[in-house]
């Protein structure tokens, strides 16, 4: 029988008692440097290859990522299912269970990985075709699509890993790591792109890189791990009961990842479709400049899903609802300040990215920030209560009404909208619509189940709660 330690590690956080709002700062800060520190590998590699390898060149990466977002989502998905597993478990004093939750997770994550790894670069290149890419970037992003997806089994991993370190509050060292691994790889980028001249090849291969370093790290913390968080590599396997709670969390989280990387992905072959390499690329650079703001926001939606899923489970209702009304003004207010800041400072911040003298690339990024950086804080309040659902035991509803919402409006939006009036940035203004009306569902939904959810578990012993729907998804998420 194993047994945990009593005494919590500096790196460790109690969400259930004392002050609330200092204890999210203290958890959501390093998870929000993690994502910045994380979306710097891609942002290295669109700002080297931009200023060294030219417009095609940046096109080639920058759009690659609503793919690349769409395909790994749903297994990254799956890390939340094991990140509230894992909690829920060590919440209730269930140690051997943890420990199964462990194993399971990470050999989950590598095989994972390698069906990724397989069919990425079997279907690059027609996924590519299927999203009608630029025919003057389609080669190079194949290219880097192809050295990318070697990178899966490290990305998977790594996040796997820290789901499992955040599961007792530890945000920390998953920051370490990144920052090591991010510094690796902005030096290996201008090492492949300008001494070696590998152009998008070069900056693929520095980031995978920089994957296996990150992963190799959160293994060693897991390995070196007291109680029923250690990883012992000759105890790795499936165990499908595991994997059954993992998916009764994760799936939905996953989908819903799914569906919104799906709907980006239709607006990217809509962006596609003008044929214009200054649109694609000045859409790029916005696109990577917006993925910092959301970072910031998206920290807070993670720190929901933690915190309340903990009180929740504990049955401390009052403090559940001070949770998230302090995790969506906290989010407010990060997407108030980096999106504004973003859209004031875009010319300077696009020009990172493109070669000098290119204005009308970095006008084009402006018109995008315009409509999706400055009202970013909307969607932060949307997946922030999300977080909150699922904290409560509600995974499957919000993967359905963001289907509806997210890519069925933009689905919609594209087909009927769009061929009236064709431009960019009829396609960009869908993104805050979307989030608009996905949002205030979420609210009215959260309003209406709030009362019956916190009446399951006022009182009751947390165990009770196991195996019924749709608390089983109370193990909610997320990364």
């Amino acid at each position: 029988m194993l047994k945990q330690r009593s005494v919590k590690r500096r790196y460790e956080i109690d969400m259930c008692n004392g002050s609330i709002a200092d204890k999210i700062l203290l958890f959501a800060l390093p998870l929000m440097a993690s994502s910045l520190l994380q979306l710097l590998f891609n942002a290295a590699d669109v700002v080297v290859v931009g200023k060294f390898a030219g417009k095609e060149a940046l096109a080639a990466v920058g759009s690659n990522t609503a793919l690349i977002n769409l395909l790994i989502n749903l297994f990254v998905g799956l890390s939340v299912g094991t990140n509230v597993v894992v909690a829920r478990d060590l919440g209730a004093g269930r140690h051997d269970n943890v420990s199964r939750s462990v194993h399971t997770s990470m050999t989950l994550a590598l095989i994972s990985g390698v069906v990724m790894t397989v069919f990425g670069t079997v279907m690059v290149r027609q996924l590519l075709e299927w999203m009608s890419s630029p025919t003057d970037v389609i080669d190079l992003a194949t290219v880097y699509l192809r050295i990318y997806f070697f990178g899966m089994p490290a990305l998977l991993t790594y996040n796997f890993g820290a789901a499992i370190l955040r599961a007792q509050g530890d945000t920390r060292r998953p920051l370490y790591f990144l920052f090591l691994s991010g510094v690796v790889n902005v030096v290996l980028n201008l090492f492949f792109v300008i001494v070696l001249h590998m152009d998008v090849a070069g900056v693929a291969l520095a980031t995978i890189i920089s994957q296996y370093i990150s992963a190799a790290l959160v293994v060693w913390c897991l390995v070196r791990e007291e109680g029923a968080l250690r990883l012992e590599l000759n105890k790795l396997g499936l165990q499908w009961s595991v994997i059954r709670r993992i998916l009764q969390v994760g799936l939905p989280a996953g989908c819903q990842g799914v569906v919104f990387s799906l709907s980006n992905v239709v607006i990217q072959s809509a962006i596609n479709s003008f044929d214009d390499p200054v649109l694609a690329a000045g859409s790029s650079a916005s696109a990577s400049i917006e993925g910092f703001v959301y970072a910031a926001m998206n920290a807070f939606y993670q720190t929901a899903i933690t915190f309340v899923g903990q009180n929740y489970g504990a049955g401390k209702c009052k403090r559940v609802d001070r949770i998230a009304v302090q995790c969506v003004s906290f989010s407010v207010i990060s997407g108030l300040a980096f999106g504004n800041l973003a859209y004031f400072f875009g010319e300077t911040l696009a020009g990172f990215y493109v070669p000098a003298g290119e204005h009308e690339v970095i006008a084009q990024a402006l018109i995008r920030l315009s409509f999706i950086a400055c009202p970013y804080f909307i969607c932060g309040i949307m997946d922030t209560l999300v977080g909150v659902l699922r904290g409560i035991g509600y995974s499957v509803v919000p993967m359905v009404v963001s289907l509806v919402g997210a890519c069925g409006l933009r689905l919609v939006w594209v087909a009927v909208i769009f061929p009236v009036y064709h431009t960019a940035s009829c396609l960009y203004i869908s993104y805050p619509i979307s989030w608009l009306v996905t949002g205030a569902v979420h609210l009215i939904f959260f309003l209406c189940v709030r009362k019956r959810a916190y009446a399951k578990v006022e009182g009751s012993d947390l165990t009770a709660l196991e195996g019924r729907h749709p608390p089983l998804s109370q193990e909610a998420e997320r990364q």
